[in-house]
């Protein structure tokens, strides 16, 4: 199978960037639970004003920085939709069934454990995978995987992350400001008038309206992520594969290394930063941390496998020819790796409540790394048994 430079060079930097993330966790709560703790946990909530806004370091890190990667993502998600994995629909269907049944299911078994409690706002944490890390695990095991397993694993991040764009902006909004809204939506249709209608290839009218759009999109409620999502979409794209003079593509170049090696670490240090208090352990035990354990571990191979499967039955697609379903089970297991997507959900859910947001978290650490190491030992078993 075919394989472009693009998309080449992704996998090969997610798997180093999958490694950073891991030193930077670590880092994160090691400083955090040592005599640095609390000025380390201070800095991150010391507030810092400009653009006549008031948020903490660590606001800005996932308001601001945050953005740029939704913009990174975006960027992704166009390229696969127009060129990539994604740009043929029957090919398409089996990753779209299998980012569907690894959203839905994870979500259903923590709404089955919290609906009607204060941690029902949760169901959303465990239905997102962090392609860094499933691609590094995936890394680890070896060359002897088939490619599409690569592939299929990469184009249901996407789908995934897709999904996640959509549950925050539907499920995670605060009171909206429709002035504020409309003006951010009509920022976005000049920048679609630039592209579309005056055919405008400098990348600068871009940036500096999507930057006027993000700010009027965090005035107006709804997440400000979702700006950098809407502005990838409205910067001119060239479906030929991997031609460096479309707009995107040089834009995706430039925001690969430093979303991967820069703001995820950024993200891991600010986020990860968890005061491990006594009694811990009796948090996982919660309604709301079963629910997200459950749902990762679970939820993530089940949901995945089974809607693959039950589509590839109805021959409503097909499984790629060097791909058995046990392949499909070891991609559901790495899609239980949260991490990046499901602690940012966290911070949206349970924004009143630091002691859900630290609760949570370690669940999605534990589960994460659970998965990770479930996925690792059973595609290895594979890759030997090939």
């Amino acid at each position: 199978m075919p394989i472009s430079r693009t998309f080449h060079n992704f996998v090969e930097s997610e798997k180093s960037s999958g490694i950073l993330l891991i030193l930077c966790t670590a880092l994160s709560l090691v400083v955090a639970n040592s005599s640095m703790g609390a000025a380390y946990l201070h800095f991150w909530h010391t507030d810092i004003g400009g653009l006549s806004l008031h948020l903490s370091v660590e606001q800005w890190v996932n308001d601001a920085l945050m953005a740029v990667f939704f913009l990174f993502v975006g960027l992704e998600l166009e390229r696969e939709l127009y060129s990539g994995e994604l740009s043929d629909f029957r090919n398409a269907l089996l990753p779209i069934f299998a980012a569907s049944g690894g959203i839905v299911v994870p979500a259903l078994i923590h709404f089955a454990l919290n609906a009607g409690s204060t941690t029902q706002a949760g169901a959303g944490i465990s239905m997102a995978t962090d392609i860094a890390f499933a691609l590094g695990v995936l890394a680890l095991v070896g060359k002897r995987l088939p490619l599409s397993l690569k592939i299929l694993l990469t184009a249901l991040a996407v789908m995934d992350d897709l999904g996640a764009i959509i549950v925050i902006a539907v499920f995670y909004t605060a009171q909206i400001s429709v002035i504020y809204l409309l003006g951010a939506f009509a920022v976005f249709g000049v920048m679609v008038i630039f592209n579309r209608v005056f055919r405008v290839m400098s990348l600068w009218p871009y940036l500096l309206g999507g930057a006027l759009m993000w700010l009027l999109m965090l005035k107006s409620g709804v997440h400000a992520t979702i700006a950098g999502v809407l502005l990838a979409f409205a910067i001119p794209f060239s479906a030929k594969t991997d031609d460096q003079a479309s707009p995107s593509h040089r834009l995706e170049h430039m925001l690969h290394k430093p979303v991967v090696f820069l703001i995820l670490p950024i993200f891991a240090l600010a986020n990860t930063g968890i005061a491990i208090e006594a009694g811990w352990q009796h948090d996982l035990l919660s309604h709301n941390s079963m629910g997200i354990i459950a749902g990762l571990v679970l939820g993530k191979p089940l949901g995945i496998f089974l809607l693959s499967f039950i589509a590839v039955a109805l021959g409503v697609c097909k499984l790629p020819a060097d791909l058995r379903w046990s392949h499909i089970f070891g991609a559901g297991l790495l899609g239980g790796i949260g991490f990046t997507m499901s602690i940012f959900i966290t911070n949206l859910a349970f924004a009143d409540s630091a002691h859900f947001i630290n609760a949570s978290k370690m669940a999605i650490l534990m589960a994460s790394l659970t998965a990770g190491v479930l996925g690792f030992i059973w595609l290895k078993l594979l890759s030997r048994a090939n």
